[in-house]
Order: structure tokens, then sequence, then C-alpha cells
């Protein structure tokens, strides 16, 4: 991934916490705007519609919807979970 501040590329294993930041600028890896949700022009500047609307979109926050751009991992795991509790809840 690229950070959206500096344009450093990062390479991050597992998953980022609150607390991890670029190594060159020193920005918050788990914002807003180091998001495969956030859109400029979205309601709320989100994708996520279901997320809790956060003012602050380059500082740390705790949304439950936060996928690290560019990641192909976190996405793949969201989407086989999905797909876990639809079969659970149509389970014969």
């Amino acid at each position: 991934m690229r950070c959206a501040f500096c344009k450093q590329k990062i390479y991050i294993k597992g998953i980022v916490s609150r607390t991890d930041t670029c190594p060159k600028c020193n920005r918050d890896l788990r914002c807003c705007k180091q998001c495969k949700f956030y859109d400029s022009h979205a309601y709320n500047e989100c994708k996520e519609i279901a997320a809790e609307r956060i003012v602050d979109k380059e500082r740390s926050n705790f949304c439950e919807y936060f996928i690290l751009k560019g990641s192909v991992r976190q996405n793949l795991n969201r989407t086989q979970g999905a797909i876990m509790a639809l079969e659970a809840l149509f389970k014969k």
C-alpha cells in the first residue's frame, strides 16, 4: 500500500492497529483517508453506508468497517465471513 499523505510505499503484515503510523511521515495508518471505503464525494466521505460518521478523517479511529487501501487479505476474510454467516442462517 501507499500512504495517503506522503505516498511512501509501506509493507504491512497482519492487522493495522490504532497506534500504527507511517514510517516516513508518522501519520496514522488506521484512519479514514487510508481506508478503501474513503471517498471525498460520498455521503460522510465514506462508501460504507452503515459506518458511523467520523469527523476527523486524518486521525486514528475505531471504525469497524476499516479496510486498508490496497489490502486483499482483509477484504477476503470479511467476504468469507459474510458467506459463512449467510450459509449458517439459511442452513436447513
